[in-house]
């Protein structure tokens, strides 16, 4: 196994929210590209993740208040590099296939890209889970005009740029929020195509109709947020 080596200064910061991922640590650190640094932001983790993540050379950022979007903006803020990426901690998703998207931002043909999970192996993607997907899809183009497929956790942007948006979101509204404030503010919008795998462990939020049914409830909130009439953040170029 290769352990994660953190260079100063690392031009790529990957924030990777965990809560109990001591099982998916290895696999997901592991494929972490040369040269980049894993910022594991612990949420709270019972199970060791945090020292794992250490011994296996990530920079480990705590942050005691529970949700998603805190940790996400926990990693944010500890992060230094001029792009940062965010991938999920539980193995459902490889961040060394997070390097095209970094590829993108660095040629200048796009201001943020998502990843459009595509799920390989029985149950990498729930129905439920695919269910609340497409609703707040459906619901974001509503309200922006994008034509995306879908709000999932891996994508890259420029660190300086996300700050500006002023994401207040701290639950699963999070990812939502920084795609509705970033169309808001004109920026460019682009989907690329990523395996989705089965998680390891159990999901903290999709793993039941009910976490689900949650999430697109947090989302419906960021949804209904008027955009503000000089929508801030400006476009990254």
């Amino acid at each position: 196994m290769r352990a994660v080596t953190s260079p100063a200064p690392s031009d790529v910061d990957v924030v990777l929210p965990c809560l109990n991922e001591a099982e998916a640590l290895p696999w997901v650190l592991d494929r972490i590209p040369p040269g980049w640094r894993a910022l594991v932001v612990d949420n709270g983790s019972t199970d060791g993740s945090a020292g794992i993540a250490r011994e296996l050379g990530a920079t480990v950022v705590h942050e005691s208040r529970r949700g998603f979007g805190a940790a996400c903006h926990a990693g944010l803020t500890a992060a230094r590099a001029e792009i940062v990426c965010f991938c999920d901690c539980d193995a459902s998703l490889d961040p060394s296939l997070l390097v095209p998207f970094v590829d993108r931002l660095r040629r200048g043909d796009a201001d943020l890209v998502l990843g459009r999970r595509r799920p390989r192996g029985r149950g990498a993607w729930p129905a439920h889970a695919r269910v609340g997907n497409l609703a707040l899809a459906r619901m974001l183009r509503r309200r922006t005009g994008l034509r995306l497929h879908d709000l999932g956790p891996l994508r890259a942007a420029r660190r300086a740029p996300l700050l500006s948006l002023g994401l207040t979101d701290r639950r699963s509204g999070f990812p939502l929020q920084m795609v509705v404030r970033a169309a808001d503010a004109g920026w460019r919008i682009a989907e690329h195509d990523v395996p989705y795998l089965p998680r390891t462990g159990a999901s903290k939020v999709t793993g039941t109709w009910r976490g689900t049914w949650q999430a697109v409830r947090d989302m419906s909130r960021v949804l209904a947020e008027p955009a503000a009439p000089d929508a801030g953040g400006g476009t990254p170029r």
